[in-house]
């Protein structure tokens, strides 16, 4: 797929953290229970770290206990793409930002959270930034 943010592997190593640049770009994991923003209760905007693209809001966070910041619904729904994603020998559904292609994290459905969606797009801290709202 073509992106609206299509830049050179060098010019997202340049501008990403080497941890970044790993999850963002080479589809990594953060490890579970030490991301910046599994048990953020603020209230806010969280976008893409790579490109800025909101992606979720604080009012569709809920607490999943996983390990990874849990949102049942992302802002808008174009503002993710789902792929399969068959690596590590099982089959799920990874996130990716739509306007850079930037791995988000993956997302689940049918696991009982009580939610309005059923879903759990469980996603990396660092693919986020966080926007507090203004009070």
């Amino acid at each position: 797929m073509a992106y609206e943010i299509d830049k050179p592997e060098e010019q997202w190593r340049a501008e990403l953290t080497p941890q970044e640049y790993h999850v963002l770009r080479e589809a990594g994991t953060e490890r579970a229970f030490t991301g910046e923003y599994t048990d953020s209760k603020t209230v806010g905007v969280y976008a893409c770290r790579a490109c800025g693209a909101e992606l979720f809001r604080s009012e569709t966070k809920f607490e999943s206990h996983c390990g990874w910041p849990s949102f049942y619904d992302p802002a808008d729904s174009s503002a993710v793409e789902l792929l399969e994603d068959r690596s590590h020998g099982m089959a799920r559904t990874e996130v990716r930002c739509t306007r850079c292609g930037s791995h988000l994290g993956h997302v689940f459905s049918g696991e009982g959270y009580p939610t309005p969606t059923d879903q759990r797009y469980c996603i990396n801290s660092i693919s986020l930034r966080l926007s507090p709202e203004e009070s």
